[in-house]
């Protein structure tokens, strides 16, 4: 049979078909794994703060939780970083999800820039030792913009954070794809950065000794 359309009268058009969704539990898989890793170092960095403060009697603690925090810190990072390739890349669910406010998109580079800045700065002057005058002095510099940035990006998440970081834990029928891989990734970030710490704690002995030796009887 013939079949011809009435003029001025479209072609019917395929149904938009949505792409499958992903093993890793695409967008909501990444909500959660950011969460999560934003819970893991907000409780290190809560003990970082504390050696801060009690940084002379503390400076292993501060040195073996700093090096701790880096595969979490990396972790996240990650993750926000793939979000931010798959929207605007185009991923459907990503894009419906939608972007962080533009505040949040503006301070983002600053709180990445000067995380990196903080953490390597810290990890060079572990190499050369109480000497590095420059590296210490760029290394408080980093820190005061880092703690700025971060804290207002810690404030603007604080209470969507705890309920997506606790989601993979909770019992769930059906689970989201790759809840077992998020938990992986999580605790494998953790025993990483225990290794590298423990690994990486013996180059604070210098620090230790030019503590004793200028500042060991200051009150």
């Amino acid at each position: 049979m013939e079949t011809s359309l009435r003029p001025g009268r479209r072609p019917p058009q395929p149904a938009l078909v949505s792409p499958p969704p992903e093993p890793s539990g695409g967008a909501d898989g990444n909500e959660r794994l950011t969460a999560g890793a934003a819970v893991v170092l907000f409780v290190l960095l809560a003990v970082e703060g504390v050696t801060i403060v009690f940084l002379r009697p503390l400076f292993s603690v501060h040195v073996f939780v700093g090096m701790l925090l880096i595969p979490p810190v990396v972790l996240k990072v990650g993750s926000t970083g793939w979000r931010f390739f798959r929207y605007y890349t185009g991923r459907q669910e990503y894009v419906r999800n939608g972007p962080p406010l533009l505040p949040l998109r503006l301070l983002a580079p600053v709180v990445v820039v000067s995380t990196v800045a903080v953490f390597a700065t810290g990890v060079a002057l572990l190499v050369v030792g109480p000497r590095g005058g420059i590296v210490l002095g760029l290394h408080k510099a980093s820190f005061a913009v880092w703690f700025v940035a971060t804290g207002i990006h810690v404030l603007a998440y604080l209470m969507r954070v705890p309920k997506l970081a606790a989601a993979d834990w909770r019992p769930q029928r059906p689970r989201l794809g790759g809840t077992s891989a998020r938990r992986g990734l999580l605790a494998g970030s953790l025993v990483t950065g225990a290794i590298l710490a423990v690994a990486t704690i013996q180059y604070a002995q210098p620090w230790l000794h030019w503590i004793a030796a200028f500042h060991g009887h200051d009150h």
